[in-house]
């Protein structure tokens, strides 16, 4: 594992999975809460922080469509490093398609905004990262965190009247996170980075029996929690739009693909085509990311050429009662 140990980068810090071969994500370090209080250490104000992400990352990609789904992209600026992470970890590499310098300080590598956020950080460094100019540190790298303090916290600055954790709707909403997480979100880790069979099967079994589940849940509504658009979508969507391009394959995630979902793949379709989540999309970054970045997985890495999904093809869930937020409806009529 790379990662930083008492501020210094170490290549040989550990391993990703236990003595039986399954696989343990690491917990986050930075947890910090911007509150929309004026006893808050941070602060909602527009122009003060700005994200770091990869648009191959799932983890950052929720960060991304939050920002994009509230129109917050004038009030929070983002640096996008280079999908592919070799031993020396997440690099800015502005020449590249689709990547962005480090804006705030024009560092060449993450890592080194982990140690000036803390010197003798001990932790891996991973996406997103919410960074703070005015206290020039890091507030917060949990994605979940950061997509709610986005959603709830900056309201006064947002361009879109749009709510993805409502009043009436809340426990649930964190009811199917915590419930899509381990089998879902994580699964598709689970299954991939397994060592032994019997925890791959396990991660194989747990993912396929939730996505089913899922898909039942969906002949009958329009989104998780019920007819409105949440952060539970949010969650959901940045696994699913990878699934058939990585997880299938790179994965081993091939009982069936979520093009064969009856309910799973138009309503994937019609989260693509909400006004904002496209342009957060970056196929390409993120099949390079999983092929590439995995040798142990993918030693070739050779990136696999298929398929070419037509995400913008009719979803008829329109039929379903509900919808996507006024201001996003009023967004998609004005595409059309």
């Amino acid at each position: 594992m790379n990662m930083l140990v008492d501020g210094e980068w170490r290549t040989d810090a550990g391993e990703y999975t236990d003595d039986d071969g399954s696989f343990q994500r690491q917990e986050t370090t930075f947890r910090g809460r911007i509150r929309d209080d004026p006893g808050a250490e941070y602060q909602p104000e527009a122009g003060r922080y700005h994200l770091y992400v990869s648009y191959a990352c799932p983890w950052a990609h929720r960060t991304l469509v939050t920002r994009a789904l509230k129109g917050l992209e004038d009030a929070i600026s983002a640096s996008v490093v280079d999908p592919y992470r070799d031993e020396d970890g997440w690099q800015f590499t502005p020449e590249k398609d689709g990547c962005t310098p480090d804006h705030v300080h024009g560092a060449d590598y993450l890592r080194e905004l982990y140690v000036r956020a803390d010197p003798d950080a001990t932790c891996r460094v991973t996406v997103p990262v919410l960074w703070d100019t005015e206290t020039d540190s890091i507030v917060n790298n949990e994605s979940a965190e950061i997509m709610r303090m986005l959603d709830t916290e900056f309201d006064d600055v947002a361009s879109r009247d749009v709510d993805l954790y409502p009043e009436g709707y809340r426990d649930e909403v964190d009811r199917i996170i915590d419930e899509i997480y381990e089998p879902i979100n994580n699964g598709v880790y689970r299954a991939g980075f397994a060592t032994e069979q019997a925890p791959y099967d396990e991660a194989v079994d747990d993912l396929f029996s939730a996505l089913d589940h899922w898909d039942e849940v969906l002949a009958d509504q329009r989104y998780l929690a019920g007819d409105r658009l949440t952060e539970a979508d949010v969650a959901m969507f940045t696994t699913l739009v990878r699934f058939d391009n990585v997880y299938h394959t790179h994965f081993m995630c091939n009982v069936r693909y979520v093009r064969e979902y009856e309910n799973l793949w138009p309503y994937l379709r019609e989260l693509y085509q909400t006004p904002g989540i496209a342009e957060t999309v970056n196929m390409d970054h993120i099949k390079e990311h999983y092929y590439t970045t995995h040798p142990d997985v993918n030693p070739s890495r050779i990136v696999a050429r298929g398929p070419d999904l037509a995400f913008d093809a009719p979803h008829d869930r329109d039929d379903l009662p509900g919808g996507p937020p006024s201001d996003l409806a009023t967004a998609a009529s004005a595409d059309d």
